[in-house]
Formats: structure tokens, sequence, C-alpha cells
């Protein structure tokens, strides 16, 4: 064979073997990419300083990250969580696929590094950028880790939403004045958030998208799930970004964990059950600020969703039966007290169908649904054991009731007035029903219940609330205004 041929037939081996390569090259991407694999993919909208380091140092920003990260390891161990904000920030400019480093640096900044300031603003901030740094950056570069969306959950569930820290009241309140720029305090529009048409309109979808990196249209399918959910408190946002989390989950199924799945349902029954409780807000428009109330419009989807979760997480299906069971007594304790005794007894009873041979009043195993009426257990969760009802307490307990019903009056919660009020008498009725002889009462009187909603009242008006709410107290129970010279209420009539 002469050697311009033998040149010749090596070419053509080479192009088949290139395309050969090209083909099995584009199979093994596509593979890597599947499996996860792929540690660098085109990062839309970088900043230039991150598009740089990521192409121009090549496969030396592992390297480098892998030192830097060992020694922002070193820096966690010895508590200098400030040193480690910019340590992280150049990690994940080097590796922005790094999911660790994003939850590492969140973490610090939400929780090790707040917690070093004492006042509830400055603690505020750094919340907020431990919340921003994961939503607006870590889902940018990583929009299907479930992980960062786990993470992102919980720090509205527990950090915002639970009462560990002691600014958490601070962060709530700095939360619904954010929300109430985009809903106002009325329920949501979504169709004006979807299809904004006015300028306001407009202004608000725009700063939710933009913003606040939220999807009205998934907002609505999660509220029409396990809602209506008020969205100015974080456990409706816990509620969406764990939501967010599955979807993602479904579009990245081989990389993802089934106990990844497992903590981002239990973010979602957990923020429904903490929004039966305190769920809704009840605005103090007198003293310009809000109070909490419980959610009882989501109990049955809140309990289908522990009903579900235990079937989901059969190993853990002790404790989510547990945890439903503490929730169907909460609900028919907060419907008796809201005055909504049908459907108090109705769960109730369910309650009784579901778990009939577990006490319903902790430390009294013959408390089981069957020996135990509704009004005695509303009785005696609120009282403890009735069987010891010193003088003392029960006054003290009389006055935390009356006050509470009031003050419900105040803000306009008629029938938590009335639930509260009904309990009261019930207590008080208990009480007396121990006196079973004239010694009794001599040795332990208690004043009767208009007298103690009379002092309760004269207290509330003269000293605890603002003259605002005050006046709107006294407008809820018929009482004239005070004149210009006293405060003092005007004398009820005496109602048992």
């Amino acid at each position: 064979m002469s050697a311009k041929l033998y040149k010749s037939l090596l070419g053509v081996i080479a192009l088949i073997l290139m395309g050969g390569v090209s083909v099995v090259e584009r199979s093994l991407n596509h593979e890597r990419e599947e499996l996860g694999l792929t540690r660098y993919t085109e990062l839309k909208g970088a900043p230039p300083v991150l598009a740089l380091t990521t192409v121009a140092l090549g496969g030396f920003r592992g390297l480098i990250s892998n030192a830097l990260w060992i020694r922002a390891n070193d820096l966690q161990e010895e508590g200098k969580y400030f040193e480690m904000v910019q340590l992280a920030d150049w990690i994940t400019k080097l590796e922005p696929h790094f999911t660790q480093v994003w939850l590492v640096q969140g973490w610090n900044m939400a929780y090790n590094i707040s917690v070093k300031f004492k006042d509830a603003p400055d603690r505020w901030r750094w919340v907020q950028r431990g919340i921003e740094l994961l939503r607006d950056q870590g889902l940018q570069y990583n929009p299907n880790d479930v992980l960062i969306h786990r993470e992102l959950a919980w720090f509205f569930q527990h950090k915002m939403g639970a009462n560990l820290d002691d600014a958490n009241l601070y962060y709530k309140q700095m939360w619904a004045n954010e929300m109430s720029k985009i809903f106002g305090m009325d329920p949501p529009n979504w169709e004006a958030l979807i299809h904004p048409k006015t300028q306001d309109e407009i202004a608000r979808a725009t700063l939710l998208k933009e913003k606040f990196k939220m999807d009205p249209e998934f907002m609505k399918m999660v509220d029409e799930k396990n809602g209506p959910l008020e969205w100015r408190l974080p456990e409706a946002h816990a509620i969406y970004w764990a939501e967010q989390g599955l979807a993602a989950a479904k579009r990245n199924e081989r990389k993802t964990e089934p106990e990844d799945l497992i903590t981002l349902r239990r973010v979602v029954y957990q923020s429904m059950q903490l929004s039966v409780q305190r769920g809704r807000l009840v605005a103090n428009k007198a003293d310009k600020q809000f109070e909490f109330g419980p959610n009882l419009a989501i109990v049955q989807k809140t309990s289908a969703a522990y009903e579900r979760a235990m079937d989901e997480d059969p190993k853990n299906r002790d404790h989510i039966e547990t945890a439903h069971r503490n929730l169907l007594r909460d609900v028919v304790y907060l419907l008796y007290t809201h005055n909504r005794l049908a459907d108090a007894a109705q769960w109730f009873k369910y309650l009784g169908e579901k778990y009939p041979n577990k006490g319903l009043i902790d430390g009294d195993a013959s408390s089981v649904p069957r020996n135990i009426t509704l009004d005695d257990y509303a009785l005696r969760r609120i009282q403890g054991e009735t069987e010891d009802m010193n003088q003392d307490k029960t006054i003290a307990l009389l006055e935390g009731l009356v006050r509470t019903a009031l003050l419900s009056q105040a803000v306009g919660e008629e029938d938590r007035y009335i639930g509260y009020d009904l309990l009261a008498r019930k207590v008080w009725e208990r009480y007396m029903s121990k006196m079973t002889s004239p010694e009794d009462l001599v040795r332990r009187p208690i004043p009767p219940l208009p007298t103690i909603r009379q002092d309760v009242l004269q207290r509330l008006l003269d000293d605890e609330l603002s003259p605002e709410l005050a006046a709107q107290l006294r407008t809820a129970r018929g009482m004239p205004m005070p004149t210009a010279t006293t405060n003092a209420p005007a004398i009820e009539p005496a109602k048992q």
C-alpha cells in the first residue's frame, strides 16, 4: 500500500472515530446531567466575577474551593462566624452548584450571627440575609435543589414561626409588614396577582415576583390545597417553599433522597398545625398592631395531611399518630372556646373513634373518650385537675378567662368572646358545685362571676388598654363613653 493511500485511510478512520466520540459524548453528557455528575452548567444572569471565575479557573476551581471549605470549617469550630461569611461567599462564586455551602452560609447568617446581636432589628437583618441568600442566589443557580428548598422552608417554620428566638415576634411583625405591601389587610386576590391590570395590581405582582421570588399561580395552588392560609404569617411561606421543594423533587427524581421528601412533607403538616393554632391575624386597629388567632378553616385539611403522612412515612407512624392526636385535642378545645360547639362535638367524637384508648388529659390514663364528656374535657383542659380546685388558683383562672373574653370582644372577635365567657361560667359553676356545706362557702369563698367580670373590666379600662381600644370595648358592650372628668366605666347590671 502506498504511503499516500495509507495516510488517506488513517484520515478516514480518524473521522469515523471522531464522529463516534461525538455521539457517545452527547449520550454521556446527558447521563451525567441526569445523575447530577455535571458540576458546571451555564450560569445565566450571573455577575461578571462569577462568570469569570467559573470559566477562567477551570479545574482549579475545585482545588481552591476545597481549601477555602477546610478553612471555613475550622472557623466554624472556633465560633468565628463573621469571618466565615467572606469565605463562604468566595466558595459559592467558585462552585455555585455546591449545595452544602449555601446551606451552611444561610444557617450561619440566620442562626449563628443573628443571635450575636441583642437588638431585634439587628437580628432581623441577618435573618433576612440568610433567607435572601438561599432564595435569591442559591435557588437561582440550583432551581431543582431539594435541600435548599427544605432549608428555606425550615427558616420560615422554625426561625421566624417558632418562639425560641427572643425576637420572634419582631420577625413576625416585620414579615407581616412586608407582605401587607402585597396583600394589604384583605384575603389574597389571586386573579389580580396572576393577571394584574391596574398600576397598583402590577406593582404588587412585580414586588411579589421580583423581590420575594414567588409565583402567584403556585401560591394559589398551595392555598387551595392547604388553606385558606394567612400569607402575612411565616407558616404559609414555610408551606409554600416546602411544596416548591416537592415539585422540584418530581423534576429531579434521580437526585432526590426519600428522607428529603419526608422532611419536606413534615414541614407542610407541622406548619399547618401551627396555622390551626395561631394562623390568623386579628387586627387591633386601635393600637395599630395585630394579634394571633386560630385558623379553624383548615382543620379538616390539616387532619388529612397528618393521616397522609402516616401512610407515606410508616417508619415514623407512631410519632405522627401522637402528633395527630395532640392536634385533634387542640382542635376540640379551640372550637369549644370559639363558641363552635357543634363542630367541637363532631371532632370530639372523631377523636374518640380514632384514638379510643388514649387518655385525653395528660397524666390521667382513665380520661379516655368514653369516660369523659366534651364539657368535662374543656374544663379539665383549662383547669388542670378539677378535683383539686384551689380557691386562689380558681379566682386567677376566672380572671384570666374573663380578660381573654373581654379583649376578644374589644377587637371584634365575638365568637371567641362568647366561648371564653361560657368557659368562665362553667368553671365558676364547677367550683361552686364543690361547696357542699355553708362552712365551705365561708372557708373558701369566691366572688360571683359578675363581680369578677366587673373588676377585670374596670382594670382593663382604667389601666391596661389604650384609650382607642378601651373605646372599642365600651362600644362593643354598649357602655357610655366616660365624661371629661372621669375615666371610670359605668357599672353594668349584674348578669350571671
